[in-house]
């Protein structure tokens, strides 16, 4: 596993459209929608690449049963999850679960997907998000993001 570095972190906001606010008038970040990633999920997603921020927020209607209720009710707003880029997304996930952390979820999305959603941006999109909340205090995701 050839490790990038930080892709990105994930921050768990009560209202999106404050937190986007606010992002952008300390750091100059620039936002895009991606609430398609989260709506399984019951929460509201964007992104600034240029930031390396995620803010996800509880869809209207889904603050008590979304994906990010716990956290929020448990911790309050604040880094939920650290993006990991990495070289190779399988073998960063097999390197993971050799090392006894198991994967929650994983994604890889197509290359129709990237470009409806992500502005075709990337060549290749593929996720692995880790169990490792309890040892860390955040989940770490494992991400190959490869530019178009």
């Amino acid at each position: 596993m050839d490790l990038r570095g930080v892709n990105r972190v994930i921050i768990a906001v009560r209202d999106i459209e404050k937190s986007r606010d606010y992002y952008s008038r300390i750091l100059g970040a620039t936002f895009h929608e991606a609430n398609w990633t989260g709506a399984p999920f019951g929460i509201l997603v964007a992104i600034s690449w240029d930031a390396g921020i995620e803010l996800i927020a509880p869809m209207a209607g889904r603050e008590r049963d979304c994906i990010i209720a716990p956290f929020l009710e448990l911790r309050g707003e604040g880094v939920m999850n650290v993006v990991f880029g990495v070289d190779n997304g399988g073998h960063a996930r097999a390197r993971a679960e050799e090392a006894g952390v198991r994967t929650t979820h994983s994604l890889d999305y197509s290359q129709a997907e990237i470009d409806a959603h992500l502005a075709g941006l990337f060549r290749k999109y593929e996720e692995h998000v880790l169990d490792s909340a309890t040892r860390c205090g955040f989940s770490i995701t494992l991400a190959q993001i490869d530019p178009r």
